[in-house]
């Protein structure tokens, strides 16, 4: 019995017969029926197609994702200075206490405007982070301002050291001055200013300019601190992957709405001041003209992208700074109004309480039984501690000067709506040190788990704490200092954050923490970030031919040999089609030539005689 034979032998080998028992049938199909065979084979095609360029996206997304999260845990390695496409920059941090120098680099850019710089702190052959720090600070000098490049030569001399020298004309350098300038004349300010804008360079061949030296604000300094911390936490990457949190951003009533990666907001307690800064993804309403006008410096609007006219990268941010309202000075305030009070309440009733030890004034903010003494030596006080943690809140909430107005906070200043289903903060400083130096509770913030530590820990005897601190029950860095005032900080805190900023108490997404990635992350960051985000602009049309074939390269490389495959099942399919198709005719031209009796073959299924085909 004849039979027909079909072989391929690339990319695989595989054959096929067919017998001529079935072979009439599948000599006789209609022209329809092979175009829909056709069109179908064609979907089928399409399909495979579809699914190979979804996956290679796939793959690349995962790809990005995966050398991006290899890059932060790899950072840490010590700086390649032979990388001749490695750039530098500086950022010289002029605080009230000290200035710092602090030395990034990051790769060339990608050329993919999408993509912001990856900046990285440079570290050293040890693997440590290039940074030095001089005392005291550069607001000493308010009145020998010139100087104050001597002053700073130390720290950029040290940079200088660590960055390959045909880099140095092509590195930005900074000088950003913090509170310890903020609080100078504004004359005083601009003389020293003026000195090192006139000798730095004299001595050093940066890239810097007079705009590159100046006194920041309150404001930029949060901003940075938040561009930063987002930065680091991969915010600003806006290829998300399927769980991560999103949002919907409104950038202009004229735009469509966007939706992109969910920023973290920041909480910042010190010991003066207390900071919160987050995202504002919807356009905001006030209440009055005057709250309008109070938001206005509140809220910064800013492009983090290379191209102004893209709005992917463009983050509206409110910034709020509270002097008076950090852990230490609402002690120091608290303590100045219980000596107030103390001493009117003593002269109007004719009592005597708390002017010696052994009548001493009960401070339910006061670990049980802790004896203290507030003031001065003319006005002395002696206070005993009861540990009553919801009692001490009780007393700290007129601390917090809230108003009936809406939408405010401490102070009774503006604070637009957060969104608290979908949000996420990052609580430092003082958010960290109260949750976990002695409560051990750092990390996810529970409110309940937090005021029932904190009521434990208030009410616990004080020679007992002590003795748990002997014993080095505690935190390391946890001192005799943090033990007296825990009580009082943790109720601070829990105000602050629950009646001052308005958390409700079931808050599940507030992180507090030390470092982000193990890392501890400075405002400089953000501002280097911010300052220098038009300079991919310089690669961009370098890299973009050169970035469009390696893309080429990349995909046919990757799915080179799945359209080869595709190539080849067509090109069989095509051959059986027209194969069928002659055979067809030629079966027709037969049939009108031959009797019915001539091809009993064709009725009884029997072998069939040899046609001679030609293709």
């Amino acid at each position: 019995m004849g039979r027909i034979s079909f072989w391929c032998l690339f990319p695989a080998s595989w054959h096929f017969s067919l017998s001529s028992l079935f072979l009439p049938r599948l000599l006789t199909p209609s022209l329809r029926q092979l175009l829909f065979i056709g069109l179908l084979l064609g979907l089928i095609g399409l399909l495979y197609l579809l699914l190979l360029s979804k996956g290679h996206a796939s793959f690349l997304r995962e790809e990005n994702h995966f050398h991006r999260h290899l890059a932060r845990v790899t950072d840490v390695d010590a700086t390649d200075t032979s990388n001749p496409d490695l750039n530098y920059g500086l950022v010289v941090d002029c605080g009230s206490s000290g200035s710092r120098v602090f030395v990034y680099c990051w790769p060339r850019h990608n050329g993919n405007p999408h993509e912001l710089l990856d900046i990285q702190q440079m570290r050293d052959q040890h693997r440590k982070p290039v940074v030095m720090k001089i005392k005291p600070g550069i607001s000493e000098l308010a009145k020998t301002p010139e100087k104050a490049s001597d002053y700073i030569y130390p720290l950029l001399s040290f940079a200088a050291q660590h960055i390959p020298k045909n880099k140095h004309q092509e590195t930005p350098l900074y000088i950003l001055c913090t509170a310890g300038m903020r609080i100078l004349p504004e004359s005083q300010q601009e003389a020293l200013l003026e000195d090192l804008r006139t000798d730095i360079p004299v001595h050093f061949n940066f890239l810097f300019s007079d705009s590159h030296v100046e006194v920041i604000s309150g404001k930029q300094e949060g901003v940075y601190a938040w561009i930063g911390i987002n930065f680091v936490l991969g915010r600003f990457n806006h290829v998300h992957n399927d769980g991560e949190a999103v949002v919907e951003v409104n950038v202009s009533e004229q735009q469509e709405a966007l939706v992109r990666k969910r920023t973290a907001g920041v909480l910042d307690m010190g010991g003066v001041s207390t900071q919160i800064a987050y995202e504002v993804p919807k356009t905001v309403s006030f209440a009055s003209p005057q709250q309008e006008e109070v938001a206005k410096n509140l809220l910064a609007e800013f492009n983090l992208g290379c191209d102004a006219h893209r709005t992917e990268h463009v983050y509206r941010v409110y910034v709020s700074t509270f002097l008076g309202f950090g852990g230490n000075a609402a002690r120091q305030r608290y303590e100045e109004r219980v000596i107030k009070n103390t001493a009117t309440r003593n002269k109007l009733l004719d009592q005597h309480a708390g002017e010696t030890a052994d009548s001493p004034l009960l401070d339910p903010c006061l670990p049980a039984d802790l004896q203290d003494e507030i003031g001065s030596s003319t006005e002395k006080l002696h206070l005993r501690g009861t540990g009553d943690f919801d009692q001490c809140r009780r007393i700290l909430q007129p601390f917090l000067n809230r108003t009936n107005e809406t939408l405010t906070s401490l102070n009774g200043i503006y604070q637009p709506a957060i969104n608290y289903n979908n949000s996420q903060f990052y609580g430092f400083s003082e958010f960290y040190y109260c949750t976990e130096d002695v409560l051990r509770m750092g990390g996810d913030y529970n409110s309940s788990k937090y005021s029932k530590g904190a009521k434990s820990y208030c009410s616990t005897q004080w020679k007992t704490l002590k003795e748990r601190f002997d014993s080095g029950l505690y935190a390391t860095h946890a001192d005799l200092h943090r033990l007296k005032y825990q009580c009082f900080k943790s109720a601070w805190m829990h105000e602050v954050l629950h009646s001052g900023f308005s958390f409700p108490g079931n808050y599940k997404n507030l992180k507090t923490a030390l470092l982000v990635y193990d890392k501890e992350v400075q405002w400089t960051l953000g501002a280097i970030l911010y300052r220098t985000r038009f300079l991919p602009l310089r690669d961009i049309q370098q890299e973009g031919l050169k970035g469009v074939h390696s893309h080429w390269r990349h995909s046919f490389s990757f799915v080179n040999n799945h359209y080869l495959f595709l190539a080849c099942f067509f090109i069989v399919v095509l051959s059986i089609m027209l194969y069928l198709l002659r055979l067809r005719r030629i079966h027709r031209r037969a049939a009108q030539h031959c009797t019915p009796s001539s091809v009993p073959w064709l009725e009884e299924g029997l072998g069939s005689p040899t046609i001679p085909i030609t293709l």
